[in-house]
């Protein structure tokens, strides 16, 4: 049987809830016989270094990879292919979605949409404006309780990429964070 292909990304703040979202989306497919493959950055060590396991220690057996390319490799007869962390991995990735999808491939990326300024974080924009879907989960602003719109890195680091939990990071609002970096400034 044959399945269009799609891309579905997950995005948002830390502690919001995607990679939780993206294994919940990736179990539904095991459980439908799908064949499902699921890759995140080798960089990323936090919980295990095989597995993609969310915040809430839920967890999925996974494929660490340093590069996008990888995918195309290991993805063979494939019905479902699972993308965590997919902020750390290169460019190419939003190429790599496209042809998957183009294959029948249904692809769901989870990543951060900004970093810790504000700013859009690696492939994730690019796989936005190609996604046939895109949620968007927030985490709780820990300061006013409003939905949260960035994650704020509370320890001094100027590094763009810094694995890190609750100790170095913490969702805030718009306006929370806007206070933070006056505070910080």
């Amino acid at each position: 049987m044959h399945r269009p292909g799609r891309i579905e990304v997950v995005c948002g703040s830390m502690f919001s809830g995607k990679t939780e979202e993206l294994i919940r989306r990736l179990k539904r497919a095991k459980f439908a016989r799908q064949k499902v493959e699921i890759f995140k950055p080798a960089i990323d060590v936090r919980y295990s270094e095989q597995d993609v396991v969310s915040h809430d220690q839920n967890s999925i057996p996974s494929t660490p990879i340093d590069s996008s390319a990888s995918i195309l490799l290991l993805a063979g007869d494939i019905d479902v292919v699972g993308i965590d962390e997919a902020q750390f991995l290169d460019d190419g990735l939003v190429n790599v979605c496209n042809e998957l999808a183009n294959r029948g491939v249904r692809v769901i990326v989870a990543g951060l949409d900004m970093d810790y300024k504000g700013v859009p974080f690696g492939p994730i924009p690019g796989l936005c404006a190609i996604a046939d879907e895109v949620t968007k989960v927030h985490a709780i602003c820990v300061k006013c309780g409003s939905l949260a719109y960035v994650s704020h890195r509370l320890v001094k680091n100027d590094k763009r990429v810094l694995l890190g939990e609750t100790q170095e990071y913490e969702p805030l609002c718009r306006e929370c964070y806007q206070r933070a970096i006056k505070a910080s400034e």
